[in-house]
């Protein structure tokens, strides 16, 4: 049965935020692990998405050694591990720490960077990130303050592209002719320093924000009071002046498409190849991951569920996709799986209401324009920005909903027909505003 809804705009604060201010900053790290219904949980920041060989290794042995053998990636670029025991927290915290893992223990809840991933490998961005991501990453773990920082607190690292600018951090650096802009919150308003002081930019409007946040009960840049909001750009200004770096104000629209690296082998003048692999609602077996890592090269996990395998070696970038696509994995246009994104659902989350990952998987047909997430509860956890088609499961059916930005511009309700529910959500996909 399906049921027409009326437009509204979304809470200013998401529900997919896990961490209730009511009772604390409840994020799961890699040394805080989380209790869910299918086992301990345990959520690894990578920041920027990057992982070495040795790394990537020491994650797939920890998941099979200790999980359910899978490594679910996360809308961040991280890595959580499922299904462990409760008391394996020694275990996992030495694994990571010997892998390099764990450069700080009291920071690693906050270390929550994302990066353009073909940053340095298609030659489309106007600077590469990598130095502002190594530098930023050293700088957070060497300040006291900033393990004050919420578990959800993001920043992010923009080569020029727009692509994780668009993802709504708390802190962006974007390159432009040179320089570093940096975007304090979601406004248009940024303030341009040379690129070297960036990630130090970063971290000082980190710190700003730390103090205008106290006694708010505000954990990201979006929850302070507007006049604090309003207020956070000049006092970065002032910081950044005191300290000798050169700072002007200056205007970049936000931009509110999301544009997610295309699958297949990334072009570009890069000497070795890379390939750009998507991870079909975020899960990856065993043999998948052994797949990735025989790419020889670092991995890159994207905040779309995907991964930039590189350093592949002459001759075996055609050989690797094929293996990885008969594995299950989507390395090519036109897969029914691209854009398809789900939580964990029952039986992992108690609050779910439905086993939504079953139920992207019946309902996956011919790709659509929009992307789809599918929810098993209002939280909404983990779910994409810009626009998507929304589909949560509530006591009275599947709602549908096209957002937009802040904005839900259409919905309806599908009750107890999985054939209406695929239908509506194909339309869904298929439909702009």
């Amino acid at each position: 049965m399906l049921a027409a809804m009326s437009a509204s705009p979304l809470p200013s604060r998401s529900p997919g935020d896990a961490c209730a201010r009511s009772s604390g900053d409840a994020c799961p790290g890699a040394l805080r692990l989380h209790r869910a219904d299918d086992g301990a949980l345990a959520r690894i920041r990578i920041p920027g998405g990057v992982l070495t060989p040795r790394q990537a290794e020491a994650l797939g042995q920890a998941a099979e050694r200790l999980g359910d053998g899978e490594l679910h990636l996360t809308s961040r670029g991280n890595v959580q591990l499922r299904g462990l025991a409760p008391d394996c927290g020694a275990e996992l915290a030495g694994l990571l720490d010997e892998a390099g893992l764990l450069p700080s223990a009291r920071h690693e809840r906050v270390r929550n960077i994302v990066a353009s991933p073909l940053s340095g490998l298609d030659g489309l961005g106007s600077v590469d990130v990598g130095p502002w991501l190594t530098g930023l990453d050293r700088l957070l773990c060497g300040s006291p303050g900033a393990t004050a920082l919420s578990g959800r607190f993001l920043f992010a690292l923009d080569d020029g592209r727009g692509d994780v600018d668009a993802l709504g951090a708390d802190l962006t650096l974007l390159g432009h002719d040179g320089d570093a802009l940096l975007r304090v919150g979601h406004g248009d308003e940024v303030l341009r320093v040379h690129a070297d002081d960036g990630p130090r930019a970063a971290l000082t409007a980190a710190e700003a924000f730390l103090d205008s946040a106290r006694g708010t009960g505000a954990w990201r840049v979006k929850d302070l009071p507007d006049a604090d909001a309003a207020a956070l750009p000049a006092e970065v200004v002032r910081r950044l002046r005191q300290t000798g770096t050169t700072v002007t104000a200056d205007h970049r629209p936000r931009p509110l498409e999301v544009l997610p690296p295309a699958h297949g082998p990334v072009v570009g003048g890069h000497r070795e190849s890379a390939l750009s692999v998507g991870v079909p609602l975020g899960r990856l077996a065993p043999a998948q991951w052994r797949l990735l890592l025989s790419g020889a090269g670092e991995l890159r996990l994207t905040p779309w569920r995907g991964i930039v395998v590189t350093g592949i070696g002459p001759g075996l970038s055609e050989g690797l996709s094929a293996g990885l696509a008969e594995a299950g994995l989507i390395t090519g246009p036109g897969s029914p799986w691209a854009g398809v994104g789900a939580c964990i659902g029952r039986p992992g989350c108690a609050k779910s209401l439905a086993d939504v990952r079953a139920e992207a998987g019946a309902a996956v047909g011919p790709a659509g324009h929009l992307p789809v997430y599918w929810s098993g509860c209002e939280r909404r956890c983990g779910h994409p920005h810009g626009e998507w088609i929304d589909v949560v499961a509530t006591p009275r059916g599947h709602r549908i909903s096209h957002v937009r930005g802040d904005l839900v511009t259409t919905a309806a309700t599908v009750r107890d027909d999985p054939a209406a529910l695929a239908a509506a959500v194909a339309a869904a996909r298929g439909a702009r505003t």
